[in-house]
């Protein structure tokens, strides 16, 4: 059955979000062309080289408005990469033991993967070369971010039920490498579909061109990516964020001082900054507050890189920088993924240091730093973390603004805010790394890379 493009899409606005586009994909499931997977295309999928993604990548279609052609590039550098990657998954899911994939909640994830990847085979053979083939590939993109929308609130459920079977160290290991693949699934197919309302080619479609003007007009984006993101914004905006539910929560609100050089400006994905700011700015906030420090400014320092320390980074092996090497006492550093690469060595980067006076973090936490907390919890604590209790084992006010690039809140408070919080660091060649100096405070430092001078 062929897809049945929406009505909307062939005339869309430029300023359509991607998610109410996710939305009606879901709901027209049924018209979205699907092919049968067999264990032949998932072994022969899953043995082509994975594309190392860089944001350099991203960008390289050119600026939008795309033109109908580089449109059509960006939809087939998608959907070249993507099928092994989900064949990937899926061969990761099935390594589990028999017992662990047999769980309900496990084996929806495994189904969710083949769905799509089912969706991609009918395009796997061919190149898309027309507008309507395109209009439909985006369709699938959408459906696709929608169907793994809450993927890890239900391995973490499915993890809880099967944990008889698979110890906490499996599940952690499990979940780094299954968190970075879904960092860049979700990525790629998000950007194709912020490019294709960004086209020129659906702009000649538009039956607004003044609005599609007004939104694509000296913008700085490309896709998803702020070529000029400054980070003393997000950080600003992270600020306000955490401060109101402090505020709401414990009747104060610590204050935050700027320094370094604020106007610094780099290319990199505003929705990931701010989940990490978040959480980094919650964590301070509440061990500031606790502390009884509420009076005692956190301090960001924002740091950009000299051209010649970033060269030197990027010919050192690690993804880690020399400043962040040297800042992880007391941590577990995670194995880079030899599938991560850093960008090229022109590329400039910038790095922010949180500072504050909350006390620090106890030497009997510093082991479990970045683990997922909830493989340690409990089955009643557990449980009611994942119904949202409010009681002393509930959900603290803070923890619920955690969701954000995560892809929801429900699984706030549960402890992996931290460990996904770098794993987006990483991903591009950055890093968290912490500094505790017990009884007295924190220092955290975040490593951003960017794509260096886009034109």
């Amino acid at each position: 059955m062929l897809v049945r493009p929406f009505a909307s899409i062939a005339r869309p606005r430029a300023g359509l979000c991607a998610g109410r586009l996710a939305s009606r994909a879901h709901h027209n499931r049924r018209y979205i062309q699907t092919a049968t997977v067999t264990d032949a295309d998932i072994q022969r999928l899953a043995a082509k080289p994975l594309h190392p993604l860089t944001l350099a990548d991203l960008c390289k279609h050119g600026r939008p408005p795309l033109s109908t052609q580089a449109l059509f590039n960006s939809a087939n550098f998608t959907l070249q990469i993507l099928p092994s990657r989900l064949a990937h998954r899926i061969q990761s899911l099935r390594a589990l033991p028999y017992i662990v994939v047999a769980n309900p909640n496990v084996s929806k994830i495994h189904g969710n993967y083949l769905h799509s990847l089912s969706t991609l085979l009918p395009y796997a053979e061919r190149k898309i070369e027309t507008l309507k083939d395109e209009i439909d590939f985006t369709e699938v993109m959408a459906d696709l971010v929608h169907t793994h929308s809450n993927t890890i609130e239900v391995l973490a459920r499915g993890f809880l039920e099967a944990r008889k079977y698979i110890s906490p160290e499996e599940i952690t290991r499990f979940l780094d490498e299954h968190l970075r693949a879904r960092i860049g699934t979700r990525l790629i197919a998000e950007q194709h579909i912020a490019l294709h309302f960004s086209s020129q080619a659906h702009k000649d479609l538009s039956s607004d061109h003044d609005h599609f003007h007004r939104t694509s007009q000296d913008s700085t984006y490309i896709g998803v990516i702020d070529t000029a993101l400054k980070p003393a914004t997000i950080i600003r905006n992270c600020e306000a964020t955490v401060g109101e539910i402090c505020e709401l929560r414990y009747g104060v609100r610590p204050s935050v001082v700027l320094t370094g050089d604020p106007d610094t400006t780099i290319a990199h994905i505003p929705m990931h900054l701010e989940y990490i700011l978040t959480e980094l700015l919650k964590n301070s906030f509440r061990a500031t507050i606790e502390a009884g420090m509420e009076k005692e400014p956190i301090e960001i320092t924002i740091a950009p890189a000299p051209a010649a320390e970033e060269e030197q980074r990027s010919s050192d092996s690690s993804p880690r920088s020399s400043t962040l090497s040297t800042a992880t006492q007391g941590s577990t550093p995670s194995t880079a993924s030899p599938k991560i690469r850093p960008l090229d060595l022109s590329t400039p980067g910038v790095t922010l240091r949180i500072r504050d006076r909350g006390g620090g973090i106890s030497p009997s936490v510093y082991p479990k730093l970045w683990e997922y907390g909830f493989t340690t919890f409990n089955e009643d604590e557990m449980n009611d973390k994942l119904a949202g209790g409010g009681g002393a084992g509930g959900m603290n006010a803070l923890d619920v603004i955690s969701g954000g690039a995560a892809g929801g809140s429900t699984l706030a408070g549960l402890g992996y805010g931290l460990p996904l919080g770098r794993a987006y660091a990483e991903y591009f060649g950055g890093g968290i790394a912490v500094q505790s100096l017990w009884g007295w405070g924190t220092d955290v430092y975040l490593s951003l890379r960017g794509v260096g001078r886009v034109s």
